[in-house]
């Protein structure tokens, strides 16, 4: 009986985490669609064209409750971010109140401007809002260092920098009710066979701040990478093993 048992519990932990397929998908517009993994917490995934790379697929999270939205990231373009936040408010019935990027690259706060002619308040690291001034980015209104509190009706949202990656500023997000953590382009897909875009990067540093991340949050059930698919912290395990492999190549 021990001896079942015993192999019925292997069986369990060897069974994979809930894939990205098993969450509801609903296409908004042709390049903008959204991933619903709660009542509450939905991936938007918009299409666009960066250059030097492409069309691109890009992540970001929107967080809602009591008819208020949190965004974290812009799709790249206003006008997604437009379509973006009109759905939100038609279907969703909420409306965008705040926003914080990941980084300062385009596919983080392309559509910035928009969400500052709507009034909506935008936070980020105080490095995001230095680069995004000097590399002519829509710029954010207020900066934090280290780490930052929201509070979305006692629903409660962290923003921490814990150290360069993929840019000098990256930051994640992390919703403990949820437990989600939107890692952004520090966190690589599954699928990824590389590190991917490394203008900014500091793959020394980036190492470090990786494992930072594992360690910090061993409860996220669900991790969120800047682009590709969702999934759990064998996205974190997967990057950190990316950059064994870059830095041992190097």
């Amino acid at each position: 009986m021990k001896t079942h048992l015993f192999f019925l519990f292997i069986l369990f932990i060897q069974l994979p985490l809930r894939a990205q397929s098993d969450y509801p998908k609903i296409r908004i517009s042709e390049d903008v669609e959204l991933i619903k993994l709660s009542e509450k917490a939905y991936v938007h995934v918009s299409v666009s064209e960066i250059d030097g790379f492409g069309k691109v697929s890009s992540n970001g999270l929107i967080l809602i409750k009591n008819g208020e939205a949190f965004l974290f990231d812009t799709p790249v373009t206003d006008s997604q971010t437009e379509t973006l936040v009109k759905w939100i408010a038609d279907s969703l019935k909420a409306a965008v109140s705040t926003f914080v990027p990941n980084h300062w690259h385009e596919d983080c706060l392309g559509g910035l401007d928009y969400l500052h002619s709507k009034g909506v308040k935008s936070y980020a690291n105080q490095m995001t809002v230095d680069l995004a001034k000097e590399h002519g980015k829509p710029v954010p209104q207020n900066g934090f260092t280290d780490s930052l509190q929201l509070n979305l009706y006692e629903e409660y949202v962290y923003c921490y920098y814990l150290g360069g990656g993929h840019s000098t500023d990256n930051i994640v997000v992390w919703i403990p009710s949820e437990k989600i953590l939107f890692g952004g382009c520090m966190v690589k897909d599954i699928h990824s066979k590389g590190l991917g875009n490394l203008s900014d990067a500091q793959p020394e540093e980036w190492a470090k701040t990786i494992q930072k991340v594992i360690e910090k949050f061993p409860e996220a059930k669900i991790v969120i990478p800047g682009h590709g698919g969702i999934g759990g912290k064998e996205l974190l395990q997967h990057t950190k093993e990316l950059l064994q492999q870059h830095l041992k190549i190097k």
